[in-house]
């Protein structure tokens, strides 16, 4: 079995990818990974051994997500002439793929994107989800629904029409 820090390590490139996509900025998801793992650290005695590390600190990845959006910050990134690129062959059709897929996931409400994300892109199970954000899974099962169901409408150009009707 692992020490708990080196658990922790190894959970860094996969914190990284999820909190890129999740807030869609390179700065403000390192800025995000950054405080997650100093967090993680300094909380790192209440870690329990025979838990698992990743749910744990997406955990706490999710909670200072959401603290960040009650307190709004303008999120800016200086790009120079130093500043690397990513160099990626894609076509552009990929390209525009990518684009749409990234619009149609900013159209997502924050619960459902964040949920899409962890089982999608993270792979993670309902059950570290549900113990990651603190939900039942049942919730879990239900946003993702709703998520995939929004998500393929946008893409596909489509309105969803809820069936709920407001209650006075």
């Amino acid at each position: 079995m692992q020490d708990a820090s080196t658990q922790l390590l190894a959970c860094i490139p996969r914190l990284r990818r999820y909190a890129r996509a999740l807030i869609g900025n390179r700065t403000g998801a390192d800025d995000l990974v950054q405080d997650t793992l100093e967090r993680g650290l300094q909380k790192l005695a209440l870690f329990q051994q025979d838990s698992n590390m990743r749910a744990w600190l997406f955990g706490i990845m999710h909670n200072m997500h959401v603290d960040r959006i009650r307190k709004p910050t303008l999120m800016t990134e200086e790009l120079d002439d130093n500043t690397p690129m990513p160099h990626v062959k894609a076509t552009q059709t990929q390209g525009l793929e990518i684009r749409d897929m990234e619009y149609a996931l900013r159209q997502l409400p924050t619960e459902q994107r964040e949920i899409l994300l962890l089982v999608a892109l993270e792979e993670m199970t309902y059950d570290e989800v549900a113990a990651s954000l603190g939900i039942p899974v049942g919730t879990v099962m239900s946003r993702l629904s709703r998520a995939r169901e929004k998500l393929r409408a946008v893409m596909e150009g489509r309105t969803i029409i809820s069936p709920l009707k407001v209650v006075k």
